[in-house]
């Protein structure tokens, strides 16, 4: 049997999920917007989250050679992004980075159930973390999973099935679909900490029905507490909500006894995350060919592809949704976990693939936050609209940090990191979708504008008015210092009850000319139009008191 026929085993499996969240804000002491990540640190012993000291800030016997290939491989914005500042020369003191962290460590394994009647898969978790982000409502999931001696379709199958935030539906005999048969968390004594319900049916069905979102299946709402959904009855500061498809996207690290062996049809399925096929026989394509016909174009990085290098077979496979890498088991430097290509999947491709879909997950939050705003808006109440205007100014305001901070198409100068990144982007439409938003927010922006010049001018208009009527007034009263009552030696109490008349007097005459000032400022047009008759301008003068319903 040669090389290329025999058949590819999997050594050594990874699989990172990353699933972006929207976190809904919370008010915090004198109702400043309260930060995420400090109400969880503030939880202590009631939450398994604990914030996570990286290598760079941390003992420095953490920091390995790895990590400082992480840290070269970006740009210096890139780098202040995700690291923070050091301290300077000038003992400037260090500024940490606008990305916080935090882990849990209670859970050690999750043991899976592909389909109904197959053998239980023992993953082991390597971590399960949050990431947070200044300034903007986001939490980023993260779990990496890891296995070793799997079989093709193994492999294949929990790419697919693992990272779904809940079913997509069931089949005839009430069994999930396209998801797990069955999901436990499992800690270190290999007891079950929580398990799946996506098989009964009725609990994701009454949710739907009653609350018009989808249920977070019981494994995963158990990982992400005290976090809680949104849309559940339970009470917690920290609540969320779905804000992309439910399937979560993923890198994996897959090392082949045989790379070469893979069919174009493996490959494939690989890459798009379709599953196994329904047979070990079938070789068909899991798509027509006309759509697959560029497949290796649109979804392969093949600069390792071929049997020279440090790593040999090596091949990328980004699909935006996925980026996975798959080579020889072979080979020490693609193993290896400290300066090989297991290296740098685990540092700078899951950096790239995280800051890629951390823009996509922040430009569909502030979109979800103009719609609600418009949706809450309610022009006949001056309270809604004093809220809508806020919160207009305050998402502008954001994406303008956002877009500053955060928001870049270059994160390396490295070939291989670059091209990953670009491919990643354009998959998930970045540049059109940021520019989408972008034009929205301002729009609305725009419209505030407008509308306040509006106001402004519809009140200089009015004092305009005032101004004009009540300047008739002050020169005929004021004409070389005339005084139409002599009352200037009079008993101070007359003094006084005049004084009060005459302000009650002038400030009703200056509220009720307030009140018809639109009036009169039509009036005062048709006044200064000269091709108007008389008639016309004493027509006008009248239509300054005559009802709205004449």
């Amino acid at each position: 049997m040669s090389v290329e026929s025999q058949p590819a085993s999997v050594r050594a499996f990874r699989q990172v999920l990353l699933w972006p969240l929207r976190l809904m804000p919370v008010r915090g002491s004198e109702g400043r917007h309260a930060k995420p990540w400090q109400l969880l640190a503030d939880m202590g012993e009631a939450s398994p989250w604990r914030e996570v000291v990286d290598e760079f800030t941390g003992d420095s016997g953490r920091f390995h050679e790895r990590h400082y290939n992480e840290f070269v491989t970006f740009l210096p914005y890139v780098q202040r992004f995700l690291y923070g500042e050091g301290r300077g020369q000038q003992g400037s003191l260090a500024t940490g980075s606008p990305m916080r962290v935090f882990r849990r460590s209670d859970v050690s394994a999750v043991r899976a159930v592909l389909r109904p009647g197959a053998p239980p898969i023992t993953l082991d978790i390597v971590h399960v973390d949050l990431y947070f982000f200044l300034d903007l409502d986001l939490v980023l999931l993260n779990v990496e999973v890891s296995a070793s001696d799997l079989t093709l379709a193994q492999a294949q199958e929990l790419l697919y099935r693992f990272g779904r935030g809940y079913p997509a539906g069931w089949d005839a005999n009430g069994h999930a679909q396209h998801c797990l048969y069955s999901a436990e968390w499992l800690d270190a004594a290999g007891q079950v900490l929580a398990q799946s319900d996506a098989n009964q049916r009725d609990l994701f069905m009454a949710h739907v029905s009653s609350h018009r979102a989808p249920r977070i299946a019981a494994h995963w709402a158990w990982l992400l507490e005290p976090l809680v959904s949104d849309h559940s009855e339970r009470s917690g500061p920290l609540r969320y909500r779905q804000i992309e498809y439910y399937r979560m996207p993923q890198l994996a690290f897959l090392a082949l006894d045989n790379p070469r062996a893979l069919s174009r049809n493996d490959v494939i399925r690989l890459g798009l995350v379709t599953g196994a096929a329904t047979s070990s026989d079938d070789a068909s394509l899991p798509y027509a060919e006309e759509h697959l016909a560029d497949f290796e174009k649109r979804f392969c990085y093949d600069r390792f592809w071929s049997n020279g290098g440090a790593a040999p077979n090596t091949r990328y496979l980004c699909s935006g949704h996925s980026l996975l890498v798959l080579g020889d088991a072979n080979s020490p430097f693609y193993v290896c976990r400290d300066r090989g290509v297991l290296a740098q999947f685990r540092h700078q491709h899951f950096l790239l693939f995280l800051i890629a879909h951390f823009q996509k997950a922040a430009l569909l939050m502030f979109s979800d936050r103009l719609a609600e705003a418009l949706k809450n808006l309610d022009i006949a109440d001056a309270a809604s609209v004093r809220r809508f205007k806020r919160t207009i100014r305050d998402s502008f305001a954001s994406f303008l940090r956002f877009t500053h901070r955060y928001w870049f198409h270059e994160v390396s100068e490295q070939a291989q990191v670059r091209a990953l990144f670009h491919m990643c982007a354009n998959h998930l439409g970045l540049d059109p979708l940021y520019t989408e938003v972008k034009e929205r927010i301002g729009e609305m922006n725009q419209y505030l504008d407008a509308d306040s010049l509006r106001r402004q001018a519809n009140t200089v208009v009015r004092l305009t008015v005032v101004t004009i009527f009540g300047l008739i007034g002050t020169v005929t009263t004021g004409f070389l210092g005339m005084n139409l009552l002599a009352e200037a030696e009079a008993p101070m109490n007359r003094k006084l009850l005049i004084f009060v008349t005459v302000f009650a007097l002038t400030t009703a005459l200056t509220i009720y000319t307030m009140v018809k000032s639109k009036r009169l400022s039509d009036f005062l047009d048709v006044l200064s139009d000269e091709r108007a008759s008389a008639w016309q301008k004493v027509k006008a003068l009248g239509l300054v008191w005559r009802s709205t319903g004449d």
